[in-house]
Order: C-alpha cells, then sequence, then structure tokens
C-alpha cells in the first residue's frame, strides 16, 4: 500500500470520530476532505463508485449531484452503507442506496432539479475500499434547467468553494481526455484556492472515447500543461456498459488491461487506474492525520483538565438522595451570603468589567447621585429673594419695620429644608434597586435549583420591601428634626453680624480653589458640523475655573479652554439613530459657549456617566438648568416690581444667612443618609441572609422540591460526564497510535500560468506555443528513443507517473524520451516518531 506503516491511523481515527459522535459533538480534527470537482457528465460519480465498488450513485440527465455527498470509505470484512439521517440503519443492498440518496435529496431540494448546499453523509463499509474520505460535488452547469435559478452557475461554484477554500481539502479536479483542457473549469476552481499546486491533483478520465489517433500521454507524463502533483488516468464504464450492468470489478479489470495494451499508455500502467488513484489518497489522508495529531492531542488534554473537577463533582451524584440535597442547600445558601456580602463589599470572585454594580454602585448614588440630586433642588437666585422680599413685608404687616425679621429667616429655610425630602427619598430608592440587582446576579448561581432560586430572590426581596419603609420613615425623620429646632448659635453659622461679609469671603474662597483638577476622562463633542467632520471624541480636563480638552490623554495638543463662568447644564433628549447619551453647556447671559455654538453637546457611552460628570461640574460650580413652569413665568412677569435700598439690604442678609444654614444641613444630610442607609438596610439585609435566610427556606416548604435540579442542569451533567469520557477515550485511542511512516519530499513547483483564473477572464499561453492546446487535437508524439536525463529531479514526487524514475516536464518540439528502463525508486526516508 505504499505507506503501511499509518494505513491504522484512519480506523483509528474514525474510532475517535464515533467516540465524539457519541455525544453530538465533531471531532474536530481537521481531517482532510477530498473534493471531487468537474464539470457534468465528467466521470466524478463514476470515479466514485470506482472506488466503492458498486453502483450506488443516481443517473440522468442534467444535474445528478444536488447536494455534496460525503461519502467515508472504511476497510471492514463485511459490506454494507449507513447514512447519518438513518442511524442504525444498515443498508446491504446498494440499490437501496442510490434510493435513499434520491430521496434525501428531493426532501429537501425538490424533485425539479433543485440544489442545496446541505451534505447528505454516506458511510461504506467494505472489504474492497481504502479509508478516504471524498465529496461528491454538484458539476459546474452553465444552463439552469427545471426549478434552478438563474444564476444556478454562481451557486454551485459557491457551494464548490464552501469545500475546497480549506486549507485541508486535497482537490481532485476530473476532466474528461475529450475535452480542452486548458478550459477545464475544475482546474480553473483549483488553481483559484490552491495557487501553488500543493493539493490539487489532476484525474483525467474517458482516455478509452478519445479520437483515433489522439493520446494524453505527454498530459498524463506531466510534460504538457503541468500541475505540481501530476494527472492520474482513469478508465471509467460507459454509458453503454451501466446500462448493461456491467460489474464494476469487471470495469477495474478493463481498465488495467486497457493501459497495459494502449502502446501510448503501458510503459506507465503501474502509475495509472483507479486503485492507483487510491492509494495516492489514503497516503495523503495518512500523512496529513499524523502532522495532526500532536496539536490535537494537547488540545483534548487541556479540555480534559478542564471538564476534571466539574466531572469529579458530578461522577457519584445521586439526584434523589436526601442528605445530599440538605448538604447541598446549606452550601448553596452559604455561597449566596458570601456572593452577596463580597458584591457589596468588594473584592468578589467575579469582578464585573463592563459596569459598576453592587457596592460601587452604591457608593456612586452616596456621593455623587444624591449631592446632585440635593443641587437640583436648589431654587433660582430671583426667586429666592423675592420669596424674602414677601416673607419680610408679610411678618411687617401694616408696619414699616426698621430691623430684619427673625422669622422670615426661619420661614425661608424651613420652606428649603422640607424640599430635601424628595433628593432623601429617591436616595433611598435607588439603593434598594441596586440591592436588589445584586440579589439577582447573587442567585444566578442558584440557576440549576430554580425552585430554589425562585423562594431566595422572593424571601431576600420581600425582607428588602420591609426595611425599605423604615429607612425611608428614619431618613424624612432626620428632616423633620432639622425642622424642629434652627440652631442658629451653630459653630459654622456666620450669624447677623457676618452676613454683609458672606458674599466677599465666598469669592475669595472659590478663587483660592484655582486651577485644581476635579475630573478627567473622554467625551464626545456632539455638535459639531458634518462639514468640520461630525462628532468627535477628546479628552476633557475640568477644573475648578475652566474645561478644556485635548486630542489625547496625553495632554500635549489643547484644543479649546471654555471659563466655566456664567454656564450651565441641562438634559438633551436622546436621538433616535444614536446610542449616545447627551448633557449639554450653555451660557446664562445666551452667548456663544464654543465657536459659533451657543451650546456645547456632550456624549458618554451610558447614563451613569453623564450622572457622574454632572456632579463634577456641580463641584465646579456649574449648576443644572432650573426648569421653570409657565405659570411661574408670568407670575414672575406679572409681580416684577423694584425694591427700596433698606429692603434690599435686608433680603440680601437673609439671603447670606439662609446659604450658611443651608449649608450646614446639606452638610449633615450628606454625612447621615448613606449611614442610616448603610444601618437599616445594607447591614441589616447581610445579617438577615447570614442568620435567617435558611430557616425562611426551611419554612417556605418542602426543602427537597427546592432543591430539584432543573432539566438545564440534568442535561449539562449528562454532558460533561459523556464528553468527559469521550476525551479520556479519544487519549487512548491516540495513545495507541503509531506515528511512525514512510515520507516522501513535495514535487517542486511548476508553471500553471497555462490554467486561466475562474475571475480573470484571460488565460497565460501554454508552456510551448506549438503544443495543443487540446488533447483530441490529433498530433501524435515524436518517436521515443533517447533515455531519460539521469539523476534528475522529476515534478510530481510521489504522483510520478512515468515509469518508475521520475523526469522533468519538456516541451512537445523537444526529442521525448523513449519508454525508460526499469531502475529501482529512490530509497524513502524514514521519520523517526515524534
Amino acid at each position: 500500500m505504499g505507506n503501511r506503516g499509518m494505513e491504522e491511523l484512519i480506523p483509528l481515527v474514525n474510532k475517535l470520530q464515533d467516540a465524539f459522535s457519541s455525544i453530538g459533538q465533531a471531532c474536530n480534527l481537521d481531517l482532510p476532505q477530498i473534493a471531487v470537482v468537474g464539470g457534468q457528465s465528467a466521470g466524478k460519480s463514476s470515479v466514485l463508485e470506482n472506488f466503492v465498488g458498486r453502483d450506488f450513485l443516481p443517473r440522468g440527465s442534467g444535474i445528478v449531484t444536488r447536494r455534496p455527498l460525503v461519502l467515508q470509505l472504511i476497510s471492514a470484512t463485511a459490506e454494507w452503507a449507513e447514512f447519518l439521517h438513518c442511524k442504525g440503519k444498515k443498508f446491504t443492498d446498494f440499490d437501496e442506496v442510490r434510493q435513499e440518496i434520491e430521496a434525501e435529496t428531493d426532501r429537501v431540494t425538490g424533485a425539479n432539479k433543485g440544489i442545496s448546499p446541505i451534505p447528505i453523509n454516506l458511510r461504506v463499509y467494505s472489504p474492497h475500499v481504502l479509508n478516504l474520505t471524498l465529496i461528491d460535488l454538484p458539476g459546474i452547469t452553465k444552463v439552469p434547467v427545471g426549478d434552478q435559478p438563474a444564476d444556478i452557475e454562481q451557486q454551485i461554484r459557491d457551494m464548490i468553494m464552501q469545500f475546497i477554500t480549506r486549507e485541508s481539502c486535497l482537490i481532485l479536479a476530473v476532466t474528461p481526455a475529450n475535452t480542452d483542457l486548458a478550459n477545464s473549469d475544475a482546474l480553473k476552481l483549483a488553481k483559484d484556492v490552491d495557487p501553488q499546486g500543493l493539493r490539487t491533483i489532476g484525474v483525467i478520465t474517458k482516455l478509452d472515447l478519445m479520437d483515433e489517433g489522439t493520446d494524453a500521454r505527454d498530459v498524463l507524463e506531466n510534460k504538457l500543461l503541468p500541475l505540481r502533483r501530476g494527472y492520474i488516468g482513469v478508465v471509467n464504464r460507459s454509458q453503454k456498459d451501466i446500462d448493461g450492468r456491467k460489474d464494476i470489478k469487471a470495469a477495474l479489470e478493463a481498465e488495467r488491461k486497457f493501459f497495459l495494451s494502449h502502446p501510448s499508455y503501458r510503459h506507465m500502467a503501474e502509475k495509472m487506474g483507479t486503485p492507483r488513484l487510491q492509494k495516492i489518497l489514503n497516503q495523503q489522508l495518512t500523512n496529513h492525520i499524523r502532522d495532526t495529531l500532536p496539536a490535537f492531542r494537547s488540545k483534548l488534554q487541556s479540555q480534559l483538565l478542564a471538564l476534571d473537577k466539574e466531572a469529579e463533582e458530578y461522577r457519584g451524584y445521586r439526584p434523589d438522595d436526601p442528605s445530599r440535597k440538605t448538604k447541598q442547600l446549606l452550601q448553596m445558601v452559604q455561597q449566596f451570603s458570601v456572593d452577596f456580602e463580597k458584591r457589596i463589599e468588594g473584592s468578589g470572585d467575579q469582578v464585573d468589567t463592563v459596569e459598576l454594580s453592587g457596592g460601587a454602585k452604591i457608593n456612586r448614588i452616596f456621593h455623587e447621585r444624591f449631592p446632585f440630586e440635593l443641587v437640583k433642588m436648589e431654587c433660582d437666585e430671583k426667586e429666592m429673594r423675592r420669596e424674602i422680599s414677601y416673607a419680610i413685608k408679610n411678618i411687617h404687616g401694616i408696619r414699616t419695620g426698621l430691623f430684619t425679621p427673625d422669622m422670615a429667616f426661619e420661614a425661608i429655610v424651613k420652606k428649603q429644608v422640607i424640599k430635601l425630602k424628595e433628593p432623601c427619598v429617591k436616595c433611598v430608592d435607588m439603593v434598594i434597586q441596586e440591592l436588589i440587582n445584586t440579589v439577582r446576579q447573587c442567585s444566578n448561581k442558584l440557576e440549576c435549583f430554580p425552585r430554589l432560586r425562585e423562594e431566595t430572590e422572593r424571601i431576600v426581596t420581600s425582607h428588602i420591601r420591609d426595611r425599605e419603609s423604615r429607612a425611608k420613615d428614619q431618613v424624612l425623620l432626620l428632616i423633620d428634626i432639622q425642622l424642629s429646632y434652627i440652631n442658629t448659635n451653630h459653630e459654622d453659622f456666620i450669624g447677623f453680624a457676618n452676613a454683609q461679609q458672606r458674599s466677599s469671603q465666598t469669592n475669595k474662597s472659590q478663587s483660592s480653589a484655582g486651577n485644581q483638577v476635579i475630573r478627567k476622562g473622554w467625551l464626545t463633542i456632539n455638535n459639531i458640523s458634518i462639514m468640520k467632520g461630525g462628532a468627535k471624541e477628546y479628552w476633557f480636563v475640568l477644573t475648578a475655573e475652566s474645561l478644556s480638552w485635548f486630542k489625547d490623554d496625553e495632554e500635549k495638543e489643547k484644543k479649546y479652554m471654555l471659563p466655566l463662568d456664567n454656564l450651565k447644564v441641562r438634559d438633551v433628549e436622546k436621538s433616535f439613530m444614536s446610542s449616545k447619551h447627551i448633557f449639554c453647556i450653555f451660557n446664562t447671559e445666551s452667548r456663544n459657549v464654543y465657536k459659533d455654538n451657543r451650546t456645547l453637546e456632550l456624549a458618554c457611552d451610558s447614563q451613569d456617566d453623564v450622572d457622574s460628570w454632572k456632579s463634577s461640574l456641580l463641584r465646579a460650580g456649574v449648576y443644572p438648568e432650573k426648569t421653570i413652569t409657565v405659570e411661574s413665568e408670568t407670575t414672575t412677569t406679572s409681580d416684577n416690581f423694584s425694591m427700596d435700598p433698606q429692603l434690599e439690604r435686608k433680603v440680601e442678609t437673609i439671603r447670606n444667612l439662609v446659604d450658611s444654614y443651608m449649608a450646614i444641613v446639606n452638610k449633615c444630610i450628606r454625612d447621615l443618609m448613606p449611614k442610616t442607609i448603610m444601618h437599616l438596610m445594607i447591614n441589616n439585609v447581610k445579617d438577615f441572609i447570614n442568620a435567617e435566610l435558611l430557616a425562611q427556606l426551611y419554612s417556605a416548604g418542602d426543602q427537597n422540591a427546592l432543591m430539584d435540579e432543573s432539566q438545564e442542569q440534568a442535561q449539562r451533567r449528562d454532558e460533561v460526564l459523556r464528553t468527559h469520557q469521550a476525551l479520556k477515550e479519544a487519549l487512548l485511542i491516540i495513545g495507541d497510535i503509531s506515528t511512525s511512516t514512510i515520507t516522501v519530499p513535495l514535487p517542486p513547483p511548476v508553471d500553471t500560468s497555462w490554467v486561466g483564473g475562474s475571475t480573470g477572464g484571460r488565460r497565460s499561453p501554454p508552456p510551448s506555443p506549438t503544443a495543443p492546446r487540446r488533447m483530441s487535437s490529433g498530433q501524435r508524439p515524436a518517436p521515443r528513443g533517447a533515455p531519460p536525463p539521469p539523476n534528475r529531479p522529476g515534478p510530481l514526487g510521489p504522483f510520478n507517473n512515468t515509469a518508475d524514475s521520475p523526469q522533468a516536464p519538456s516541451r512537445p518540439n523537444r526529442a521525448p524520451p523513449s519508454i525508460p528502463s526499469r531502475r529501482p525508486p529512490p530509497s524513502p526516508t524514514r521519520q523517526a516518531p515524534p
């Protein structure tokens, strides 16, 4: 067999494939598929039938092969066939095999010449075959028939390309001898995907049908129109033989007699015919398997190691064992408690790198979202002054007061403190939502037990909702406490004596902040016109005095610096086509903010990023825009009046006092809110999960029912165990393989420019301008008498189709050699096992 040291490889690889097929997985050994490519009536199906030794392929007019047929030949002591879509059914009558192929083809494509890329998988066991895997592809056609679409040629080409573009696919380019070889569609397709000719073998059929006086000797000797792998000639049965049910064994014997008796081919008869083609293909298949197995072994070992731990857990698993269910319930609850605490406190085993979650998100709520919500509640300056003036006048009543009334200060302060209830309650709601999300994330590990997961989420969520009301009551109590007593003796309160100096001190403190950097990050400027390049991303740096942006984060090339004076922030509605979240900065005096733009639209990837930037701008003194209703606008315009200087001084004094006291209240609320929520909610929920969750689960109902595993988990367990066993079997099979084999060096490259590319349309001239382009041209080879040049390397290597010693291709106008004398071929080298 030429490569007998490796012939046991393919049966072992078939065992590998069976081991993986038993678990519904593919054996990703990337075995070379030998694709048979050619035009209609080129003899592809006859070549395959000669391999098998049986008539089993459909025949008729038009495209006979309308779906790819993956044919796996396996050497065995008995003879039968199996289809992948008919598992367990053995076909011993090959007429039934043909009928099944026709029926399965019609089932997918219809009965009127339609085609489909879905393959039919057929495995044939026989003592008369070598171990090969071949694919019979539809013949290349030009004209549609039946229900075939107008682009049938392109569809068939695309289908063929799906198989032959794989680097591991060997290509049998089948061409009839009575056609022009230079126009072979099969060779054109092969040249497109295999320009070096490393995996293309030419097969010449219908040698017995050539015109009288012509032969294909120069082609088969690889002198005319050469290929790197050379050509192999075969003689198939004629249509008369097929109709007469001529036995394939007799046809193979007739093929051998044809080559031995033909004067042009008898010197190469041992290198021609179907048996020779089988041996060459088997050699290529075994060599590829030898080269692939080491990497495949390493891959299997890594997969086995990855499944070892999980398989060990499942190996002694008994789903109905009550003691196992009790133990596993305890473990699941403990794991849930640990996961929840880690997600809140940090350092979890599954760190989210996409977005903030758990404790990190709650931290942002405490220190960014909640302060921002507090500032949003601050009223407009003009509205504040108007309320103070009304309060002063209403307190004095009919009299004109000489002094600034304390009651006006308390009334305005209490009104501002009451406004703090809404952001405080909203903060509690945001924390509750994040706690519930954290519970759901931690319960993902309980998905193997749906009832347990459902009950755990229900119990913990109910407890969180119960604590919600208590937390909100406590938060509102904090506000009521602030309202109950206005402490004007606080050490941070400026008092009436220092109220007039408030403005100047504030200005000095702001100027002393200087250019302290508050935040850096990437933002997209959204309102750049398309003419100027459209939206662009820049590196922004926010300080206490300005907002600057640079080309990149190296901060070397500054694009613009925007002072923060008179700037405010407002939200921008997200556009339908945009995936980004947008906010904008504008000038309160209606001036251009950036070049010719009244607003600067900035875009972030998420709403959390928008809120975080708005909080940072808030620290820099850029406040959100105050939304004013139509009613308040009309009131503003109708009640607009001028104050006398004395009243204006009183308003200014109370305004400064209110700012001072509200700063104290805000500072207190910002400090107490996180503490209150942590104590009443987060820490309480952690303690509840640690101490009471298990008891609540036991009291919820039948514990065995809680630990009923899901159908998906049972399937997963079975799949892991079967995969683990298949991997172990595969490694044992590979361990039995001996990779010592006889190798033959790859043939040197030849000039294949004569093959026209299927995409080009222009063909290069043949190697000899006098050489006939058509094998049936009638030209006879020159007299043979000169011996071949000694020790000259041949172009074919293992596929050399000359007598015994290789020889270089020669041009037809040069005196060709005669039948060479018999010399032993060069002794092959033995490769040591890897």
